[in-house]
């Protein structure tokens, strides 16, 4: 059975941005936001770039309903962290969209996250790690030309890879399924987080399944309650297309399983390198 088949609709797509609904002009510190160049060898996929922040002064957290609401920013990501190390799930920021995240590898927070938004068990979930070098320790990558996935990622990119024999991942994450869903969201909270957990995360778009995605904190306020943090990274600019989910499991071609946010510039990149679109078959 194939991951990507069962994949278009289900992942998230998953930068913090300046402006929140949690922060009022004046009442709060100013959070700022830098945009630095990149000159590395990535494309840019059309959006901006390792960003990256700083809390002036002081920090905001909200408390509300037993539920904390704290920025995304440095200063929480080892509470964030130490969350995940505790089989906890996190409302975190992406490059797309805001998710539920926790530890891949422990089955009761991945169902604790099928619960929380009411999702089939036979749906799959993609999961993140924090630079594209640990890709490889989850899924099948020597298939690949060298540098394809620096031109993509970190970005707003979904990759489906085969899990392959090695993968650190548990045969309970998806089981039945030989593919997995990748990202390296160019989000600095969430890698941040993904690096410090010394595992790898589960994510998935923060809603009710069916509902519709997430681009602010207030979007999925009525699931709140169930997460032990909210970070809050403000209203997220690309819309709720998602991230563009690219099927990658076959050497030299690549099936677009969602166009998402990123779908032309990706498909731009993919040709670069000399992949062919796989033909659909009847």
């Amino acid at each position: 059975m194939n991951f990507s088949t069962r994949l278009a609709e289900k992942l998230p797509g998953i930068l913090p941005v300046p402006s929140s609904p949690l922060l009022r002009k004046g009442a709060f510190p100013e959070l700022r936001f830098f945009a630095t160049a990149n000159h590395g060898r990535r494309l840019r996929l059309g959006l901006q770039k390792n960003m990256v922040w700083s809390l002036q002064r002081a920090e905001l957290s909200v408390v509300t309903n037993s539920c904390i609401v704290h920025p995304a920013t440095e200063a929480y990501a080892q509470e964030a962290i130490e969350a995940i190390k505790s089989e906890k799930v996190i409302a975190v920021p992406t490059d797309t969209l805001y998710g539920f995240a926790c530890d891949a590898c422990s089955l009761e927070a991945v169902n604790r996250i099928y619960e929380i938004k009411g999702r089939k068990l036979t749906s799959p979930l993609a999961i993140c790690v924090g630079d594209v070098s640990d890709i490889k320790r989850v899924a099948t990558t020597n298939h690949l030309p060298h540098g394809l996935l620096d031109s993509l990622l970190p970005g707003p990119v979904t990759l489906v890879l085969q899990r392959g024999e090695s993968s650190i991942l548990e045969k309970s994450l998806n089981p039945g399924i030989d593919t997995i869903g990748v990202r390296v969201p160019d989000s600095e909270f969430i890698r941040e987080v993904s690096r410090g957990s010394g595992s790898v995360l589960a994510l998935t778009s923060a809603n009710l399944s069916g509902d519709r995605s997430s681009v602010c904190v207030n979007d999925f306020e009525n699931l709140w309650q169930h997460c032990a943090y909210i970070y809050d990274g403000g209203l997220l600019p690309s819309g709720r297309a998602g991230s563009t989910i690219v099927d990658l499991s076959k050497a030299g071609k690549y099936k677009i399983i969602r166009p998402g946010s990123a779908k032309e510039a990706t498909v731009a990149i993919l040709e670069k390198y000399l992949l062919e679109e796989e033909e659909e078959y009847c």
